[in-house]
């Protein structure tokens, strides 16, 4: 099996295989390469669907060559992470991570937050510390975290120093399939009022109760899977007041 990056060729064979909609691991299989390996080089250029081998092979180039850069500047050695993490898989887990935020459709810059957030042992940063850790100005994290919160995938705390904190955690994910179910209601309620205006017997009307009806359904289906869900993987313990 070969190793070391991919080349050019590859990176087109990967394109194809997509196109053609194969697995992973059979397009893996051809290129005799991990299927881990074509799994991470999609998903980090753009997913399934925004892939291309020209711009993933530029990409990988500048990367590289970034890389290169700061190693001539003479720049210390990334020190091991906590546990004995690879600082170098670290970067390259987030910027994964990332991608797969993205191609969900989480905007870049609250997809970097989110990843980076996920991926510390406290499942909280300040926004001094994500600007630090992401490079980028306090605006942005102030803008990225507002989005966040909007949307119920982030909260804000104070620590003992009243500094904010933005944390997520376990029941994050709950959270935000609820918010989602709840942001159907008001679609449902006025596409019904569509159908007394536009007349229940045309076809407009019959095109809004059926999305009516099916968000409905959606609706209810994604909050008893959320239920159902947060009672299996995070049982409340006997004793919790809640």
């Amino acid at each position: 099996m070969p190793g070391g990056r991919l080349t050019q060729q590859e990176r087109q064979q990967i394109a194809l295989g997509l196109a053609d909609g194969l697995a992973y691991a059979e397009i893996a299989r051809r290129i005799d390469r991990p299927t881990s390996t074509v799994t991470r080089e999609v998903m980090r250029n753009g997913g399934p669907t925004a892939y291309r081998a020209e711009l993933a092979h530029h990409a990988t180039e500048r990367r590289t060559h970034r890389r290169k850069q700061g190693a001539a500047r003479g720049g210390p050695a990334a020190a091991p992470l906590a546990h004995g993490r690879d600082p170098a898989a670290m970067q390259e887990y987030e910027e994964l991570f990332t991608t797969a935020l993205i191609a969900a459709g989480t905007p870049k810059m609250m997809a970097r937050v989110m990843a980076c957030l996920y991926t510390t042992d406290e499942g909280s940063l300040s926004a001094s510390e994500l600007v630090q850790r992401l490079r980028v100005s306090p605006a942005s994290i102030s803008k990225a975290v507002a989005f966040l919160e909007s949307q119920g995938l982030v909260r804000r705390e104070r620590d003992e120093r009243r500094r904010d904190l933005y944390v997520v955690d376990d029941d994050v994910w709950y959270q935000a399939m609820i918010a989602s179910a709840r942001s159907n209601a008001q679609i449902i309620v006025i596409a019904r009022q569509g159908v007394d205006i536009l007349g229940r017997d045309t076809p407009a009307a019959a095109r809004l109760e059926n999305i009516a009806r099916f968000l409905d359904f959606v609706s209810e289906s994604i909050t008893r899977a959320a239920e159902l869900g947060r009672e299996l993987l995070h049982p409340k313990s006997e004793t919790d007041p809640a």
